[in-house]
């Protein structure tokens, strides 16, 4: 079956020299869908640009924790606009990032979140959250707004906290990192985590999957992740690709 890369930065530095190259390969190499977020508005309008160009990318608009210093009302403005577009399929990527000492304030973070969601929840979108050492606010703030719906990306939370998620609804993004060695909540999150509501991501260029670790990661890598998926959950590869690509479309709201 197809991949469906549901989180990937092909916007990134770290593809200019063949970004046309591999967007253009992914289908024959076994991926058939890919959601690209923005981080900031400049990201995200790359983001649309490239999913105008390629059929098989769609993109999400949104300003990252890390990137969120200095938002003001105009760049609120024109990702509501961004948003219209008719390859945008959410709001992403949003959230809090506790991690980078030098990050904007938590409560400046927290305020450009709320801003966030309450807009796609006013445009109907998914959310793609970002969630780095910032667990307990992350869970706190989108239980404040029960109509929303999305997905924790890279999930690194309890267990716990994804039994909270799944009740209400939410999927859960696993990468490249369940591949590591040192792996521990990972299998944990997984053995709660219901089929219907696990997707996969490269978050490509980082995050790259064993036995690639320390290479630049791109959509065909998400192989590694199936398979350790599947193992874990005692599919074959072929099940978990098939059921994380009907789980991609339906997060996403694509045919």
């Amino acid at each position: 079956m197809p991949l469906f890369d549901t989180h990937a930065h092909y916007d990134s530095g770290a593809f200019n020299a063949d970004r046309e190259e591999i967007l253009a390969a992914l289908p024959a190499g076994n991926v058939a869908l890919v959601v690209n977020p923005g981080c900031d508005v400049p990201s995200s309008r790359t983001a649309v640009a490239l999913a105008e160009r390629f059929p098989h990318v769609y993109a999400a608009v949104g300003i990252h924790p890390s990137d969120c210093g200095g938002t003001t009302e105009a760049d609120y403005a024109a990702l509501r606009a961004l948003a219209q577009h008719e390859k945008v399929v959410a709001i992403g990527e949003i959230g809090l990032d506790y991690y980078w000492e030098d990050n904007p304030p938590r409560e400046f973070q927290q305020q450009v979140f709320r801003r966030q969601l309450e807009l796609a929840l006013e445009l109907d979108l998914p959310v793609i959250v970002h969630d780095r050492e910032a667990h307990g606010d992350s869970l706190a703030i989108v239980l404040e707004y029960p109509a929303l719906r999305g997905v924790f990306h890279c999930f690194s939370g309890s267990p716990e906290m994804a039994e909270e998620l799944i009740k209400r609804g939410w999927y859960l993004g696993f990468d490249g990192p369940i591949t590591y060695k040192n792996v521990r909540r990972a299998p944990e999150v997984a053995a709660v985590t219901p089929l219907d509501r696990i997707v996969i991501e490269t978050d490509a260029p980082y995050l790259t999957p064993v036995p690639y670790r320390g290479q630049r990661n791109d959509s065909r890598h998400l192989t590694y992740v199936v398979e350790k998926l599947a193992e874990w959950k005692g599919v074959s590869p072929a099940e978990m690709e098939r059921i994380t690509l009907e789980n991609g479309k339906r997060l996403y709201g694509l045919p």
